[in-house]
């Protein structure tokens, strides 16, 4: 199944290196410059595996001058901004102005071919989107991939869907992958996600800082409990992890049916922060 995980991946980032479809025909109309990185998107419909473009303006007039730039999506796509606006001043060398956009698509989206209108005045670039079908998550694959999650709070430098990304490496830690709690040294702190369905569980692995920079006795998670949501919405706890100082804990547990999975972070080495660099969850 991490095979077919992985095809899908890298479908996705494969996909992304097209042509972005121009609507303006000969010279522009618009003294700002719109581009976009990737030119093509590919997505699925989890919640924590969004697209994700990068927007750039560039002003290439003589005058500084404030622009918006809006997005227009198609179907389904759900966005993380519709407008992106910025002050763009006329100087030489020109200076780009950039900002991300996430794009979603509810789990239910029929794969297919979608699009992304961007406009600047009356300068205009097509996106092209794909939904890809959603991977099967069947016995032995990791149920908290791609999933919703939530937490008590998040560091502004991190992702709330940095945990359940597929990234497990910390040497990727607070560039690419992993979640930090927004309290420091402030107890307990807890991080969810929900499963697509109830499931019967029985094993959790979690996978705390430990990276040369940053070894996990210093600096990851040291106690916490593994709690799972039954049917009735309750929480019980299932297994307990206490005075760690490992990168990698596995904690097996009796099958237990559950909606929902938390890591209660009750104390991290060096009692900072709760640090997460991805959480698995698998069942019998």
């Amino acid at each position: 199944m991490t095979i077919r995980w992985q095809s899908a991946l890298a479908l996705g980032a494969a996909v992304a290196t097209g042509v972005v479809a121009s609507t303006t025909g000969g010279a522009p109309r618009t003294d700002v410059q719109i581009s976009v990185a990737p030119q093509q998107l590919s997505v699925v419909g989890l919640p924590c595996f969004p697209g994700t473009l990068n927007l750039t303006m560039t002003n290439t007039g003589s005058e500084d001058r404030y622009a918006d730039l809006t997005l227009d999506p198609s179907g389904p796509l759900q966005l993380s901004r519709e407008v992106f606006s910025s002050w763009l001043p006329a100087v030489d060398p020109d200076q780009p102005v950039s900002a991300p956009v996430e794009v979603r698509v509810p789990r239910d989206t029929a794969p297919g071919k979608y699009s992304l209108d961007l406009e600047v005045d009356r300068s205009e670039l097509t996106v092209p989107v794909t939904v890809n079908p959603l991977p099967p998550k069947g016995p032995g694959d990791n149920l908290a991939l791609g999933e919703q999650a939530s937490a008590s709070s998040t560091h502004g430098n991190f992702a709330l869907c940095g945990a359940v990304d597929g990234d497990s490496d910390s040497e990727h830690w607070d560039t690419l992958t992993g979640w930090n709690d927004g309290t420091r040294a402030a107890f307990p702190d807890r991080y969810d996600v929900a499963l697509a369905e109830p499931s019967t569980i029985n094993r959790v692995e979690l996978y705390t800082l430990d990276s040369v920079k940053y070894p996990a006795p210093a600096n990851g998670l040291r106690d916490w409990d593994v709690q799972v949501r039954d049917g009735t919405g309750d929480w019980q706890t299932v297994a307990q992890v206490r005075g760690n100082t490992a990168g990698h804990v596995t904690s097996t547990f009796t099958p237990t049916q559950a909606t929902a999975v938390r890591i209660l972070c009750l104390a991290g080495n060096g009692n900072t922060y709760s640090r997460i660099v991805e959480l698995e969850v698998y069942g019998s």
